[in-house]
């Protein structure tokens, strides 16, 4: 059986505690908008894009250098019908050793091509873990978002706005 929930995995040369820690630092990957904890179990915090985009994630698994599980509390997007799309998912980080290389497996369990979003959120999840994590281990410094900035979510919100226009 396949699923369809969006998953992608990258290799490193790095340690698995080199990538599990870059997990946890969220605001070095993935924006520096987030309040509350990031890196213990029961953590949770808020994720906020200017008004576009809110979500409120609690970590409920941690297994130092193989697992991260986050569960989506809450979710808002303003680009949407169904303004809660990811309520209720969980996003999950795997990671293991391959042929000398640590992998780190992406899961957003829920997020399926049949939500609104999915377009959006897949090219997103994908530039955030596939560059900005990848950077983040490797090099010690990701692309997250800034505060305040008109980046990387900006333009994707503003490509998908064209695309529904068409």
């Amino acid at each position: 059986m396949t699923t369809q929930d969006f998953t992608t995995t990258l290799l490193v040369d790095q340690s698995p505690a080199a990538a599990f820690n870059a997990i946890n630092n969220v605001r070095g990957w993935w924006s520096e908008n987030i309040e509350g904890g990031t890196g213990k179990l029961n953590d949770e915090f808020i994720y906020h894009y200017k008004d576009i985009h809110y979500c409120k994630i609690k970590l409920i698994e941690l297994v130092p250098d193989q697992k991260a599980v986050w569960l989506v509390l809450d979710n808002y997007f303003k680009f949407t019908e169904d303004k809660s799309e990811w309520k209720g998912t969980r996003v999950i980080f795997e990671i293991s050793q391959t042929d000398g290389q640590t992998a780190v497996r992406f899961m957003h369990e829920g997020l399926v091509p049949q939500y609104e979003c999915y377009e959006i959120c897949r090219e997103a999840w994908t530039g955030y873990i596939q560059d900005s994590l990848r950077s983040l281990i490797t090099a010690g410094k990701g692309q997250p978002n800034a505060k305040d900035d008109d980046g990387f979510g900006a333009q994707l919100v503003e490509k998908w706005k064209l695309e529904q226009s068409v």
